[in-house]
């Protein structure tokens, strides 16, 4: 109980100073990130630093999120909680949880057949079925579900994956995603409306990178 009232305040300070601080308004995610907790998705050994304003190692060369970045996208997002979202990347499933508390459905997609296990685990222990995970190349989307109303890509591509434009909605569909070199990216927001795409471009970023088909390609 002890330990479970710890990160429970800590939890809270990260709401606070981490995410409401510095600027996150919407109030659906900010209760996601208050209900969802991170240290059941970092490693044992870096369950310390669950709460810490920074990104986690989860193995093979990959990531959790920092939160403020996770919360900056969702809430470029806008939204209401009816969505089918389409999430590329699943990793340690810290972003999937989120995304469950916020949206209707949601797919995910992850690479790393290692990772989609240990997240499907997590996510039935706390209770997030609606969680479709599937192991596949996220660069191409996952067309047997298309079209999704939002789709978050959480690695970065060297450009906009033509065939995750083409599985958004086209009646207001958004996709966020990190563009760039392999060092340092931008948060591009997608927004499509009868066949129209506009972009707007956000805060820098850097993430891993997005392997794959329409993506980089792994060394």
């Amino acid at each position: 109980m002890v330990s479970k009232n710890r990160y429970s305040i800590s939890r809270e300070k990260m709401v606070a100073n981490q995410l409401v601080d510095r600027g996150i308004t919407d109030e659906k995610i900010l209760k996601a990130f208050k209900n969802v907790p991170r240290e059941a998705f970092v490693p044992k050994s870096m369950k310390h630093n669950s709460y810490k304003d920074t990104p986690l190692p989860i193995g093979k060369n990959q990531t959790i999120s920092q939160p403020y970045i996770i919360a900056k996208m969702m809430e470029m997002l806008n939204l209401s909680g009816k969505e089918k979202v389409l999430e590329i990347g699943t990793g340690s499933g810290y972003q999937t949880a989120l995304l469950c508390e916020c949206a209707d459905v949601v797919y995910s997609i992850e690479r790393i057949e290692e990772f989609t296990k240990k997240s499907r685990k997590v996510l039935d222990e706390l209770g997030y079925y609606k969680a479709h995970l599937i192991t596949s190349d996220g660069t191409m989307g996952y067309p047997q579900k298309a079209p999704y109303d939002r789709i978050i890509v959480s690695a970065a591509a060297p450009k906009i994956p033509k065939s995750l434009k083409d599985q958004l909605n086209n009646n207001y569909g958004i996709m966020v995603i990190p563009v760039g070199g392999s060092i340092f990216q931008q948060l591009i927001k997608i927004i499509k409306k009868n066949g129209n795409i506009r972009k707007e471009k956000e805060d820098g970023c850097r993430f891993v990178p997005l392997i794959g088909e329409n993506g980089w390609k792994e060394k």
